[in-house]
């Protein structure tokens, strides 16, 4: 059975690049029948922090990425990352290297000066002598000096690599805590890790662990490095890009399948289509597509990829996840329309939920005073008597519908002879306050008739205020 892993080290926030990782690895996993596990690789007990566990357990959480297995935390594993270390000294597979760091450093420097390439000279790996006093030792892997090591990467395609560039990397610190090339060979070997996903910063990595692999004489996952995410410059993503927080996206009032959405087309795509659901990404996926190439980070496009979700996603969602926004403003959904309809009638507009929520104010909200420029260019002299008009036909309504409303609207411009644009606007700013709404009858049928016929009062006791001071 297929098994696939994310494995975030919780010393910062859950990024763009993670997510990604994240959702390759759920959809391969769902598509398959599979399991998904969430590991959580804590074993830098300096930098990792409980902030940061809760930060990437909720956005998982919001994106929907439900793990199968996990939480996993290595720090709960000492003691098998123990046992196994022990294992591989007792089998001359790791030793103790009491170099120190200033030796080390000064080791480096000489290997410069001689124009090699500055690695560990393995001179600790056939000690006998007797350990220097003082010195706390690291445990070394005894890497395979001769012969080379293949990845068969699904992505990357065949990597080969010299054991003669790879020397004998630490496995266990000072203060005998495991590193993470042996803490995550271990786990995924006794997880049974069948695929292991992951960004192709670690692709250097994977020669080192298949060598740890064959002396555990455990089997190999199958390995995809995914490429990084860059910005619009081409350097690595980083914050000024977008590669802040997943939540972040969540505050800014995007869609959780809008964002997935986005990234799963970094790097991969199906035909020409652009907008996928949750339900077709699993369908479609295909590990063996993804590009081999960076992809770039774009902003514009996620915000496209959100405005065309929220326009065509289920309305219960969309209420569902407008809700926080409309809370965030103080704006009581009870005290005024079905939400559902307001959004339905928001969502062809709105790029983002917060822009859904800034357009629901005046449905739930009355307000005092109109936009300045809206009011300086709509509520004029000449706007008095069409509002005066669409005042009276509004009043003499029994039936307050969309249809009802756009006909009383008609027949007052065709009564005084002008165009709906010269009663449309005028009465838009009137009832919304502002310059930009949806449709006006259909704006208005949520507004209320009587919210309508006062703010239509307010609108023309403004311009008779503004004749008389003129």
């Amino acid at each position: 059975m297929v098994k696939t892993r994310f494995a975030p080290s919780p010393t910062g926030y859950l990024h763009i690049g993670g997510v990604r990782t994240a959702l390759y690895s759920w959809l391969y996993a769902k598509q398959k029948g599979g399991d998904f596990i969430l590991r959580i690789e804590d074993t830098d007990l300096e930098r990792s922090t409980q902030e940061s566990v809760d930060a990437i357990m909720e956005g998982m959480e919001w994106l929907g990425l439900e793990h199968t297995e996990g939480p996993y935390y290595q720090t709960q594993r000492f003691d098998r990352y123990k046992a196994v270390i022990q294992q591989l000294m007792d089998n001359d597979l790791a030793y103790y290297c009491y170099a120190t760091s200033e030796e080390l450093d000064d080791m480096r420097e000489q290997q410069r000066e001689r124009g090699e390439k500055p690695r560990y000279d393995g001179r600790y790996r056939n000690f006998t002598g007797t350990p220097p006093e003082g010195v706390k030792p690291v445990i070394r892997f005894k890497n395979p000096l001769d012969g080379d090591v293949v990845i068969d990467d699904i992505v990357k395609g065949k990597v080969t690599v010299s054991n003669k560039e790879l020397d004998d990397l630490i496995i266990a610190r000072s203060d005998g805590t495991p590193t993470y090339n042996l803490t995550v060979v271990v786990d995924d070997w006794d997880m049974k890790v069948t695929h292991v996903i992951r960004g192709d910063d670690h692709l250097n990595n994977t020669p080192r662990q298949i060598n740890l692999y064959h002396a555990l004489g455990a089997s190999l996952p199958k390995f995809a490095h995914i490429p990084m995410v860059l910005g619009p410059d081409g350097s690595r993503l980083s914050k000024r890009h977008g590669a802040v927080s997943v939540l972040q996206y969540k505050e800014e009032g995007f869609l959780p399948e809008a964002l997935l959405n986005y990234l799963v087309r970094l790097g991969w795509s199906y035909k020409d289509q652009e907008i996928f659901s949750i339900q077709e990404m699993i369908e479609h996926f295909d590990l063996e597509t993804v590009n081999s190439a960076p992809s770039t980070f774009n902003t514009e496009k996620l915000l496209w990829i959100n405005q065309q979700h929220i326009q065509n996603t289920d309305i219960e969602n969309l209420v569902k996840n407008l809700a926080p926004f409309m809370q965030a403003k103080d704006l009581d959904a009870t005290q005024g329309p079905d939400l559902a309809l307001v959004a339905d009638l928001l969502r062809e507009r709105a790029k983002t939920l917060i822009e859904m929520a800034d357009g629901a104010v005046y449905f739930y909200q009355d307000f005092k005073s109109f936009e300045e420029g809206a009011a300086k260019k709509h509520l004029r002299g000449v706007a008095e008597e069409p509002l005066q008009k669409v005042q009276e036909k509004f009043a003499a309504l029994s039936d307050w519908s969309k249809e009802a409303i756009h006909h009383a609207i008609q027949e007052a411009a065709d009564e005084l002879e002008i165009g709906m644009g010269k009663v449309g606007m005028p009465l838009r700013v009137a009832i919304t306050g502002g310059g930009q709404s949806p449709s006006i009858d259909g704006t208005a049928e949520l507004i209320g008739q009587q919210r309508c016929l006062d703010r239509i009062s307010m609108a023309i006791e403004y311009i008779q205020e503004r004749i008389k001071n003129a």
